[in-house]
């Protein structure tokens, strides 16, 4: 079987005038030109074997943008971009290309957005994880096993059909 699934990721915020070059460099070094070059080593392997499966972990971000942390949000855009014109570009040769795109999820990333609100507001972490938990219309922030659980799905034989599509993950947050 030949799958990739591009998960590195890194967020900072700033504001837009605040946001210099070496962080909006940094975002599209991380989220986008990594998402690139895993790309370019897997897929001749795929394309030799006729299927792969190639997942990008993008974000909500990317599919609606928030304030405050616009490098992060173009780098995932980037990746959503990437993934429909690959999934365009090897429709007829047995790989797939999608991306997931989880909500704030209880990850690493969450834990240094609360730090980062109770830095800068003085609210309790509490008070910060329900404000990203309140962006879910559930009310709660994603579970890693739930974005695990639509990746595997992708990458299942029988998803053969399920191409160049970025799936939120993100309790109805994005619809």
């Amino acid at each position: 079987m030949e799958i990739l699934i591009n998960n590195a990721g890194q967020a900072s915020s700033a504001p837009f005038l605040k946001t210099d070059a070496e962080l909006w460099r940094r975002m599209m070094t991380i989220n986008l030109d990594g998402t690139f070059h895993c790309i370019q080593e897997a897929l001749p392997g795929m394309l030799a074997a006729g299927w792969g499966r190639i997942v990008n972990i993008a974000s909500t971000a990317g599919l609606i943008g928030y304030p405050y942390v616009t490098a992060y949000c173009a780098s995932k855009h980037g990746v959503i971009g990437l993934t429909r014109a690959l999934a365009l570009e090897l429709a007829a040769k047995g790989v797939t290309v999608n991306a997931v795109c989880p909500g704030f999820t209880d990850t690493d990333i969450v834990k240094d957005a609360v730090a980062n609100i109770v830095a800068k507001t003085g609210r309790t972490p509490e008070e910060a994880r329900a404000q990203l938990a309140a962006q879910n219309p559930q009310k709660r922030l994603v579970q890693p096993g739930e974005v695990a659980n639509a990746v595997a799905w992708l990458c299942l034989p029988g998803s053969d059909a399920i191409t160049g599509q970025a799936i939120a993950v993100a309790g109805g947050e994005v619809m």
